[in-house]
């Protein structure tokens, strides 16, 4: 088939107008139930923010692919209406039969990552309202990490060894989801580099055929672009921990899923491409950790000496600081796909 361009287009513009649009409901609930961040120690707003931002990604992730897998069950007719059809007439003929075949190929596995943003989702989410210790939160991610290495998403790294390709994944997940929890430190920061890196995934697993793989990354994309005008420049509502840990652990896996080795692209090099993508977050969370284990402080316990913070004190505002950010990472990004 070719390359399904309105596919992703669709499924891109409906993640983005669903996160978009849904925000405001999702903003007025937390504000509700009173789940907000207070001003306090290293924070710049002066009223409470409502943490709203990951109810809203969540919001744009699944609306674009239940609305797939419902075209897909009902391939027949609902109220007269051939779904399928539909789908075949807005994105291009056999559409639903490929995506059927696609979701039916790996069913389990895809119930198993939607399982696991649940899971780190709530997590966040707990933490957003309870702060929870080191100890309960990694001890969560662990075991998330665990469940989805499970369920046959692993790395390999080319060593036929079970027990090394679950370890490597464990620490992969456990890495990029720490990594951009601690890059939410800006407004726009964590979700602008998380659009980056999906999209830039995407459009790596698009060019190589894997359809099911970039369409979960474009509608990522999209559900994060939504979110970004209620958070950069001005912030109405943060991401919270819910936030950022479902950003990272997205990302983490759609690091995982692409076949960047095969025999029709036998460049070895290439399973290193998520590496640059994701170049920012992980250089940002090795630096910080290697400077406050030399201080002796923990390595949890957050400061201002992220990137972010240094361009600042440069003389950059938060807001250019952020941006250059983003360049920086789309830059490297590019440069993988060479």
């Amino acid at each position: 088939m070719s390359f399904p361009f309105n596919l992703y287009l669709l499924t891109f513009g409906s993640a983005f107008l669903a996160a978009l649009v849904s925000l405001p409901a999702w903003r007025r609930w937390c504000e509700r139930i009173g789940l907000v961040d207070d001003p306090g120690h290293r924070k710049i707003h002066e009223q409470p923010v409502p943490l709203a931002g990951g109810f809203c990604v969540m919001t744009g992730l699944v609306v674009p692919i239940l609305s797939g897998v419902a075209a897909v069950a009902l391939n027949g007719n609902l109220m007269g209406i051939g779904i399928g059809a539909l789908l075949n007439q807005l994105t291009g003929p056999d559409t639903a039969d490929l995506l059927q075949y696609g979701l039916q190929r790996r069913a389990w596995q895809l119930i198993a990552i939607f399982l696991g943003a649940s899971g780190m989702f709530l997590l966040g989410w707990l933490d957003d309202k309870h702060e929870l210790g080191p100890a309960a939160k990694f001890s969560g991610q662990f075991l998330i990490a665990v469940l989805v290495a499970a369920s046959g998403i692993r790395i390999t790294l080319f060593v036929p060894n079970a027990l090394f390709s679950y370890a490597v994944t464990v620490l992969w997940i456990l890495t990029v989801t720490n990594a951009f929890n601690f890059m939410d430190n800006m407004n726009g920061l964590c979700a602008g580099l998380g659009a980056i890196g999906s999209w830039q995934l995407g459009l790596s697993a698009a060019i190589h055929g894997q359809y099911l793989v970039a369409t979960l990354a474009f509608s990522i994309a999209g559900a994060l672009l939504g979110f970004l005008p209620h958070n950069f420049p001005r912030a109405t509502a943060f991401l919270g921990d819910a936030g950022s840990h479902l950003v990272g652990y997205l990302l983490a896996v759609l690091a995982i899923l692409p076949h960047f080795y095969s025999e029709e692209h036998p460049n070895v090099w290439a399973v290193l491409m998520p590496l640059l993508i994701m170049a920012i977050p992980l250089g940002d969370l090795v630096w910080v950790v290697l400077l406050r284990w030399r201080i002796g402080q923990p390595f949890y316990v957050g400061d201002t000496n992220h990137l972010s913070h240094r361009l600042a004190r440069l003389g950059l505002s938060r807001s250019a600081s952020v941006t250059l950010i983003w360049l920086m990472a789309a830059v490297l990004g590019s440069i993988a796909f060479l």
